[in-house]
């Protein structure tokens, strides 16, 4: 089970959201979209391509970015439960 970003605790998969900064004091913040992971365990970095410019970076998420679990919004379940 993914968790959302708390601290180092960051974890995502291709096709999540990255958003950095945001609603704070008249920032607009960024966002982009994981396109590949350099871990297998979701942890970071991640290669990110930003919706504002359209460019790949690697990104190592700081303190201001939250990954966003598109699928889970989506709903399709993410995980399974068996009964």
């Amino acid at each position: 089970m993914k968790a959302y970003a708390h601290g180092h605790g960051v974890h995502a998969e291709v096709g999540d959201q990255i958003v950095v900064g945001g609603p704070t004091v008249g920032t607009p913040g960024r966002d982009g979209e994981v396109i590949a992971l350099h871990h297998d365990d979701g942890t970071p970095p991640y290669d990110v391509l930003w919706s504002d410019t359209g460019r790949t970076t690697v990104f190592f998420p700081g303190p201001d970015a939250h990954v966003r679990h598109l699928h889970a919004e989506s709903g399709t379940p993410h995980r399974t439960d068996h009964h």
